[in-house]
């Protein structure tokens, strides 16, 4: 079942635990995590998160599982400082979206079963990142079986934007990544209407025949 919360991140207990400092909520553009895992086993889940203007900004994915999901709410822990972005030295300040990581935990599963991967997710591109609690938003799911997990499938769902090539060829980018490795190639070609800067889901696999000279491509389930 896919439904909106809130993550309300305790800002207090936070800046307990992390002492010197403060916190900045981000939202999570993009995840791409392993389409099976053996129960128990921890797993990489890529995050692509919107930054933040800060001089020394310290990630943590705030993750958390419970019987039915797992959930990020990533934040920054930020110097406790008043910096003007605008005339700021880019090189200094977090500003773009980062490609970074967290870890899942392992999950309970006696038999087969899925579990949802969350995160806290702006609703669109257009949507203003100034709130301290965003809603929380189902970008997939994980199979975790007992043994014997195929590790060549990554489920994969984000906010994206959409290019083509000199030679025609259509690639799906995170939105907010500009480094040329970050576009995936699309294998359905043709399957492009209403995709830019809408909320993709599908998988990353390697398909039967390369595509724009790719193997590794992304295979789309839906947009909205």
């Amino acid at each position: 079942m896919r439904h909106a919360a809130l993550v309300t991140l305790s800002l207090g207990f936070l800046v307990a635990c992390e002492s010197n400092g403060k916190i900045s909520p981000a939202t999570v553009q993009w995840m791409d995590w392993p389409a099976e895992v053996n129960a128990g086993q921890s797993f990489r889940t890529r995050l692509v998160v919107w930054g933040v203007c800060a001089t020394n900004p310290r990630f943590r994915a705030g993750v958390r599982a419970d019987q039915s999901a797992v959930t990020f709410a990533p934040y920054f822990l930020i110097d406790d400082e008043n910096i003007l972005c605008l005339g700021a030295r880019v090189e200094d300040l977090l500003v773009t979206a980062i490609d970074t990581a967290g870890m899942a935990p392992g999950l309970a599963a006696p038999l087969t079963r899925t579990y949802e991967m969350r995160a806290a997710a702006l609703a669109n591109v257009w949507a203003v990142d100034l709130l301290a609690s965003f809603p929380v938003r189902t970008f997939g799911d994980v199979t975790v079986r007992r043994s014997g997990s195929d590790a060549s499938r990554r489920n994969a769902a984000g906010l994206v934007s959409v290019e083509r090539d000199s030679l025609g060829c259509v690639r799906v980018r995170p939105f907010g990544l500009y480094h040329p490795a970050a576009a995936l190639v699309l294998e359905d070609q043709a399957d492009t209407a209403g995709l830019s800067y809408a909320f993709a889901r599908g998988y990353i696999h390697d398909a039967a025949a390369p595509v724009c000279g790719q193997t590794r491509v992304f295979h789309l389930v839906s947009r909205n």
